[in-house]
């Protein structure tokens, strides 16, 4: 997906979901969870607005966030100052072979065909060191389907399915959690770790 869609939409999206008032408790304990077991270098892949890796700064990891679409990462490094943002595609990462501890993937990959997810889930394991972890949102169905996003289409996921591309990838799924709530999405994270190559 190009930038376009959300440099378009960047400053609704930003004035809606683009701090951590607007996250749901338990999405913030599962990502806090995640981030006290991580030891070196992380990655906000997909940052949006830079809410999340500042909030992940501000519990002391070694973090840096990038995004496709410029007004967000403009905004991100405006609004988080000393935080390095930088403007990339989680398909063709900048960063050495195993160079990171974490991969925080929060939501960034809804928008992947099934044709497409492996392009960015091989290049979060490129990226991390054996035993390093990746945290992956998702958008949850009982099938493998297309839904009308307000930004761009994007892609529900039967857990399984997903499961088992993560391990194609090279990622040992170790926790699980599926969220429904009164009129939203159904939303599921996956914690995993990088398998030895």
């Amino acid at each position: 997906m190009s930038s376009t869609a959300y440099d378009a939409r960047a400053d609704e999206y930003i004035a809606a979901l683009g701090s951590m008032d607007a996250v749901h408790p338990v999405d913030r304990g599962i990502v806090d969870t995640w981030a006290r077991a991580v030891e070196g270098p992380v990655l906000d892949a997909g940052c949006g607005p830079g809410h999340w890796t500042a909030h992940l700064a501000g519990r002391g990891l070694d973090v840096r966030g990038v995004d496709l679409a410029p007004r967000f990462v403009t905004h991100a490094r405006a609004a988080h100052p000393g935080i390095r943002f930088d403007l990339g595609s989680i398909d063709d990462l900048e960063i050495p072979d195993a160079a990171l501890a974490g991969v925080v993937s929060w939501f960034s990959t809804i928008h992947h065909a099934p044709a497409d997810i492996g392009t960015p889930l091989r290049e979060f394991a490129r990226v991390l060191r054996p035993g390093g972890t990746l945290l992956l949102g998702f958008f949850v169905g009982a099938t493998l389907e297309p839904f009308t996003h307000a930004v761009a289409p994007a892609w529900r996921w039967p857990v399984e399915t997903l499961a088992d591309r993560l391990d194609a990838a090279g990622f040992d799924v170790t926790e699980t959690h599926t969220r429904s709530t009164r009129g939203e999405r159904p939303v599921g994270a996956f914690t995993c770790e990088r398998r030895a190559a």
